[in-house]
């Protein structure tokens, strides 16, 4: 297929056809999706060689609107604004930052509400389970038709951190380096707990009718529920206490409010919980984490501290002082298995009390670092 042409990679949400009827997706399971569709966009100018893209993947609940604001008619902000933009550390002024919705997501890439080309009706619960490593298959064929063959770096955080790691370990010589902050190579047995009670909120809301509740309002309250969950392992009991501490909603007695909302990280809990319930889809937060759960960079690849002996990309692990949901713990173990699998690999500690949001709100805090990695990259790939 031949590349998409330079000059029509300065925009934003764009659509590929990474899978056919005659070239369909073949899943980890074993399943096949015959028709894929990925919704991606591109902030900044690709480079004639097409040599300086930077892949970013996206968290749980995210898109592929990374940077907001980007044009002038472009008024919604962007997931990480922080990061990506002309001078920020990925610098769109220097760097062709691409960025897709996952498969298995809601936001334009094909994924349980979909249309099953089979039945003309949405996937629902008939969507097949996808992994990272899919995610990442995907990703590599939007990169083909794109014309890219080799990327400055991946990254990503939480579920993006999966991906990026996933991508060293499958496509070891398309990226000169990964930064993978807030994630891990598997998940731990905590995080998958917490995984399943969210999915049990949604599973047994009335409402979720199977998993074909299109055309209805839907299971509403239990992801809401599993947000407001989702919410509480995104924070630490530090931001809480700052935030929040045990301050009452509004005037009045908290004694005589019984079970009604009454303190702030209550309504702030309420808040989020119907805040993702008017934009994302309740399948596809069933799928995304199950996806998190199934996240093993050693599947099929001998063991898991083999499966980093794939890696050649430099890599930059980022732990996250706070963090419960991905203990900084397991990105130290990703520096230990790369460096002892004989590549390069080196830690950064973000000293946030934000717990795991705090790559996404106080990324501040590693831009400068960030920077000098890509910095570093490109005095490598020159040397």
């Amino acid at each position: 297929m031949a590349a998409i042409p330079v000059s029509t990679l300065l925009t934003c949400r764009l659509y590929a056809q990474v899978a056919t009827p005659s070239d369909p997706l073949v899943l980890e399971s074993g399943r096949v999706l015959k028709s894929v569709t990925l919704c991606y966009e591109v902030f900044g100018r690709l480079s004639p060689e097409r040599d300086n893209a930077i892949l970013v993947c996206h968290a749980l609940t995210g898109d592929s609107h990374v940077a907001g604001r980007y044009r002038a008619d472009d008024p919604k902000p962007g997931w990480w604004d922080d990061a990506v933009g002309p001078g920020k550390a990925l610098d769109t002024d220097r760097y062709c930052v691409i960025c897709s919705n996952v498969i298995g997501g809601c936001q334009g890439s094909t994924g349980p509400s979909s249309a099953n080309p089979d039945t003309g009706r949405p996937y629902g619960l008939d969507f097949p389970i996808v992994t990272p490593r899919d995610m990442v298959r995907a990703q590599a064929r939007l990169l083909d038709q794109l014309g890219i063959r080799r990327l400055v770096a991946v990254i990503g955080g939480s579920l993006g951190a999966m991906q990026a790691l996933e991508w060293a370990a499958t496509y070891p010589n398309r990226m000169q380096g990964v930064i993978s902050i807030g994630g891990a190579g598997r998940l731990h047995p905590q995080a998958i707990a917490f995984n399943e009670v969210q999915r049990q909120a949604i599973l047994n809301d009335p409402d979720f009718r199977g998993g074909q509740y299109y055309g209805t309002p839907g299971p509403v309250r239990g992801l809401a529920i599993a947000r407001m969950l989702g919410m509480i392992t995104y924070r630490s009991d530090e931001s809480m206490w700052a935030q929040f501490g045990r301050d009452v909603r509004g005037p009045g007695n908290a004694l005589q409010r019984g079970f009604d909302v009454t303190f702030q990280v209550e309504s702030y809990l309420h808040y989020q919980g119907q805040k993702l319930v008017e934009r994302f889809d309740a399948n596809s937060y069933l799928y995304l984490t199950r996806a998190m759960d199934l996240m093993d960079l050693g599947r099929g690849r001998g063991s898991y501290e083999a499966a980093h002996g794939l890696i050649k990309a430099r890599v930059l692990a980022v732990g996250i002082r706070s963090d419960l949901l991905f203990p900084s713990y397991l990105q130290q173990e990703t520096v230990r298995l790369v460096r002892a699998a004989g590549g390069h690999a080196e830690y950064l500690e973000m000293d946030s009390p934000w717990g795991h949001d705090a790559f996404l709100v106080d990324f501040p805090l590693i831009a400068e670092p960030i920077r000098r990695f890509l910095d570093s990259l490109e005095r490598t790939d020159g040397a």
